[in-house]
């Protein structure tokens, strides 16, 4: 009955091509570290499920920010392992994302076909990188007002647009409800659906060039 409900799918949706494309693709010889994009992958999902836990929870207010991650950590079951899951997380992803990008560049997994590969890895990295600044501020403590009001006050050094920049970012001249408002909004929306259109088209184009082989002597 199985097979005749697969076989019946299959038929429809072609989904024994779709495995052999995605999942049965021949592979040159490598390493582990060419897994450091699956495991980047992994991290970025394991971010989005704990930060959808978390956000039941979570209150984007001055006035109640602090206060719900305290609840997060001390009144909700599991909570404190939620939040460690999402916060070491953060961090491994930035570090292996990071790594990724230095192996990409150290194997010359760059160059012809496969620039576009690359373009969008940097994309990917600047975008968690944002994750990582963005979220860092919504704790709403000592530590994470002061480091975002520096990290704030870097792009305000451009000349001419500098301060414009910093404005746009805070939301004023001051951190500010809006300046959090305005961080969470970008943690859990816009740099999220930024990553998954990127990792979509990052996709694609590995499984349409292949992963580039380890260089010879002679390459």
């Amino acid at each position: 009955m199985t097979s005749k409900f697969v076989t019946w799918l299959d038929e429809r949706l072609g989904l024994q091509g779709i495995y052999d494309t995605v999942f049965d693709r021949k592979v040159p010889k490598v390493n582990w570290w060419f897994t450091l994009g699956s495991a980047s992958l992994f991290l970025f999902v394991m971010q989005v499920v704990t930060g959808i836990f978390l956000s039941v929870y979570y209150v984007p207010s001055p006035d109640h920010a602090y206060d719900s991650i305290q609840y997060i950590m001390n009144g909700v079951t599991f909570g404190w392992l939620i939040r460690g899951i999402h916060h070491w997380g953060a961090t491994l992803m930035v570090i292996f994302v990071f790594i990724h990008m230095l192996r990409t560049f150290y194997y010359a997994a760059y160059k012809f076909p496969r620039e576009l590969t690359w373009v969008t890895g940097v994309v990917l990295l600047l975008a968690t990188l944002g994750m990582g600044f963005t979220g860092y501020l919504l704790p709403w403590n000592q530590k994470a007002y002061w480091a975002t009001t520096v990290g704030t006050e870097i792009p305000g050094t451009i000349p001419v647009i500098g301060p414009f920049i910093t404005s746009i970012l805070r939301g004023g001249s001051e951190l500010s409800a809006v300046t959090l408002a305005r961080f969470y909004s970008v943690h859990i929306w816009f740099l999220p659906l930024v990553i998954l259109l990127v990792i979509g088209i990052h996709m694609y184009l590995i499984i349409r060039l292949g992963i580039s082989n380890i260089p010879g002597k002679d390459d």
